[in-house]
């Protein structure tokens, strides 16, 4: 006898419960190391490498603080980090919404060549960079300094890409009104063309902090003095050849997070439909 199918409704609460429960997995599987991440943050390094190792939150968050602002002067790196990653954000989104709307709005000649050999960045290894940039920071003078580590990646080929993309959306109509009304390219481009670009916007500056908070390889290459030293170097640093304090790193890595976290709150509902904007178009 074949069993009686299911009514549709209790179809419904199967897929439901089905779906719910792999977005609980997916969630664990997720959660798990930002949860370990935190307790760790509060234990030594001898209580971390207990068996078991412990579960629960304990008592050395303190400790750990005060062992990574003597070993790491993590205060001014803290500070250092967020400087770089701010200045960055705003000087690299400027100059990749600038040439994305020239690429989307601009018709000349040599416009997808210039727009494709800009897009071989993608497929290039940041690796491959690092000796001629290492260079011309040396000839600038540059070595150890802040604009070394802000400037060459300005005119990042995704940032680029990105803004192209969500600027080609824009009605021509528009933009042509605009210039009917008396409007400078200039004013076109901030009164007319950026206000409907905010989603699009928002996933950029969401995409620039996170690539230079996150840099490691770059800062560690110019930056010269550990005062100057960015989060990722500076945790790096702390790992001896013969003595690691993993509680003090864990800590540190658990308040880099931080930062990260509070960005994409505050622009999460812009995410999605900035990286969207441009995908479809009508």
């Amino acid at each position: 006898m074949t069993a009686a199918p299911l009514p549709p409704g209790a179809r419904r609460r199967a897929r439901s419960l089905l779906l719910t429960s792999g977005l609980a997995i997916a969630l664990a599987v997720v959660a798990i190391p930002f949860y370990w991440l935190a307790v760790g943050a509060t234990h030594s390094s001898a209580e971390l490498f207990a068996s078991p190792p412990p579960l629960l939150p304990g008592g050395h968050l303190t400790e750990n603080l005060r062992s990574l602002q003597d070993s790491a002067q993590f205060g001014r790196v803290l500070l250092n980090s967020l400087l770089i990653a701010t200045v960055y954000t705003v000087c690299a989104g400027a100059v990749c919404t600038l040439a994305g709307y020239g690429f989307a709005v601009y018709r000349f000649r040599g416009r997808e060549a210039l727009f494709g050999l800009l897009m071989l960045g993608l497929v290039v290894p940041a690796q491959v960079t690092l000796v001629p940039l290492f260079r011309m920071m040396a000839d600038l003078g540059w070595l150890g300094t802040y604009q070394a580590v802000v400037l060459p990646n300005l005119a990042l080929p995704f940032g680029v890409f990105l803004m192209r993309q969500s600027m080609a959306t824009l009605p021509a109509s528009l933009l042509d009104s605009g210039r009917l009304d008396g409007c400078g390219e200039l004013r076109l481009f901030l009164r007319v063309a950026l206000p409907p670009m905010r989603p699009a916007l928002a996933a950029l500056a969401i995409f620039l902090f996170l690539y230079q908070w996150n840099d490691f390889v770059w800062p560690l290459v110019v930056l010269r003095d550990g005062a100057s030293f960015t989060l990722p170097v500076a945790l790096a640093s702390l790992q001896g050849l013969d003595e690691t304090d993993y509680g003090a790193i864990l800590a540190g890595t658990s308040v880099a997070a931080l930062p990260m976290a509070a960005v994409f709150l505050a622009l999460q509902r812009h995410f999605v439909s900035g990286l969207l904007a441009g995908a479809v178009k009508e």
